[in-house]
């Protein structure tokens, strides 16, 4: 395929423009220090792309227009460019407000019409999958939405936003987005994210102190034991990060990057629209989370591709382990957008077994998603990965961390799983009615990232995959809509029972 781009030039710079502040902006209030979570998704070149199906073709001078009055003036890191301050001995990267023109982030690219008109999906994957290995203009803002006018199954054109990961994270991009649209049903207003859950505050806190006057000692002894719990959780879990640090690495399988392997290949990006009411069916059944819901069905679908894919007979059960992103945000943030749109990154990570087995009960998936994910529940995991995270860069710098301690980190683990929330009903961005979103990311050293993301009624799941480790992956994305179907109809039937 022939791709022709006006805008994403690749430049010859270095990682950061090296300026002096000074000469670059002389108000202070125009300059932001990079965080350190900002400053390790530079160093591995962590970038975010976002797929966004549209329902009409695009009118490119009114998208334009909504970019400029919309997107941009609400996130300051749109307009910035990232500096290198000459004033500190390590040359700490700043952020730097510039003019931008609009026009320099807009790609129209030419594609085959042939290659189009014959398999347009295709030609939309082909296209990301170039853009994962195309460079970022460092002399402009790192962001760039690239116009596909040409209809596909699920929309009538399509845009993709790629940004690198330094900006924001997955919760500010979605603040973003969504405060920069408009409802479809009412044009009046912004549109409406899920209800906020009943637990506010971070996944480990525990209750509060019951009264000693109350005389209830049962319920003084059931909140010290939680503690205990929760600090022996935590030492496991902490051990665990620094034995894989050190040696411990997953069992080599097909979801594991081969030794020896450019981790810098490209990614292709497939997704598959599911139901997100047959989801709630199944939280509801299993009286569970909708994570631990998609965290079965990831397992289930995997489990499914491992054993057809590989004839393997002989193996019961193989333990993978995969690098959860956890939002540290108070959970109300998604619903404070309309006056607040969250910036920079404030992610943590866990780490979560996901079990390759062959269960005769397709609702074990999702009990053993439930325990574990409870378990990490009672853990300071969370804490302990930023905090320390932050320490280390802070003081030792992002080369050795980034370099050493974060990529071994994560390249001892198979996959790298996330779920986004999204709006409940359908909006309209820069004029535009949306049809789906689909995001996702590249540039961890991962064969394979699982993303789900809710909009509307539907929920997509997203994989981003090795494209030469995965040429089958539409195989594999078929697996996840047949293990919602199977899990679905198991949880029917234990509802049905349990009622009668």
């Amino acid at each position: 395929m022939q791709v022709a781009m006006k805008a994403a030039t690749p430049s010859s710079r270095p990682p950061s423009v090296r300026l002096s502040r000074e000469k670059e902006c002389a108000d202070n209030s125009m300059v932001e220090p990079m965080s350190p979570t900002g400053r390790i998704m530079e160093e591995m070149g962590v970038c975010i792309v976002v797929v966004i199906g549209l329902a009409t073709p695009v009118n490119l001078p009114v998208f334009r227009a909504g970019i400029e009055t919309e997107l941009i003036t609400r996130l300051p890191r749109l307009r910035s460019i990232q500096v290198m301050d000459e004033s500190t001995n390590n040359g700490k990267p700043q952020w730097v407000q510039t003019a931008v023109n609009v026009d320099d982030h807009i790609v129209v690219p030419r594609l085959d019409p042939d290659a189009v008109a014959s398999d347009p999906e295709k030609a939309v994957e082909d296209y990301m999958a170039s853009l994962s290995l195309l460079p970022m203009d460092r002399r402009r803002p790192l962001w760039e939405f690239h116009v596909l006018d040409f209809p596909a199954s699920e929309a009538a054109s399509t845009v993709v936003l790629r940004l690198h990961h330094s900006i924001g994270d997955g919760t500010s991009i979605t603040t973003l987005l969504m405060a920069s649209s408009r409802s479809t049903a009412d044009p009046a207003r912004v549109p409406a994210m899920p209800p906020p859950p009943k637990r506010t505050g971070p996944i480990y806190q525990r209750e509060p102190r019951p009264a000693l006057s109350s005389g209830d000692y049962l319920a003084l002894l059931t909140w010290f034991w939680s503690h205990v719990v929760l600090a022996w959780n935590t030492l496991v879990d902490v051990t665990m990060i620094v034995a894989t640090i050190l040696f411990l690495s997953d069992p080599h399988t097909l979801f594991t990057r081969a030794d020896g392997h450019d981790s810098r290949s490209g990614k292709r990006f497939v997704h598959r629209t599911l139901s997100f009411d047959d989801v709630k069916l199944i939280k509801t059944a299993m009286n569970c989370t909708i994570n631990d819901v998609l965290a079965g069905v990831t397992s289930a679908a995997l489990s499914q591709y491992y054993f057809k894919k590989s004839g393997d007979t002989n193996t019961k059960r193989i333990c993978l382990r995969s690098l959860v992103l956890v939002d540290t945000r108070p959970v109300s943030t998604r619903q404070t957008y309309v006056t607040r749109v969250e910036t920079g990154n404030r992610l943590s990570s866990l780490i979560c077994p996901f079990n390759i087995a062959l269960q005769d009960d397709p609702l074990e998936y999702v009990r053993e998603a439930k325990r574990f994910m409870h378990r990490k529940k009672s853990s300071l995991e969370v804490l302990f990965t930023r905090v320390v995270g932050e320490f280390l860069v802070k003081n030792f710098g992002v080369k050795k961390t980034g370099a050493f301690i974060f990529r071994r980190f994560i390249k001892r683990t198979s996959i790298i799983f996330s779920n986004a929330l999204g709006p409940v009903e359908h909006m309209t961005l820069c004029g535009h009615p949306v049809a789906f979103m689909a995001p996702s990311i590249y540039g961890p050293p991962q064969a394979l990232t699982v993303h789900y993301h809710n909009y509307g009624s539907d929920i997509k799941v997203v994989l981003a995959v090795d494209d030469t480790q995965f040429p089958d992956c539409h195989h594999l994305l078929d697996g996840f809509a047949e293990a919602i179907r199977i899990i679905k109809n198991a949880a029917a039937l234990k509802t049905l029972t349990t009622s009668i």
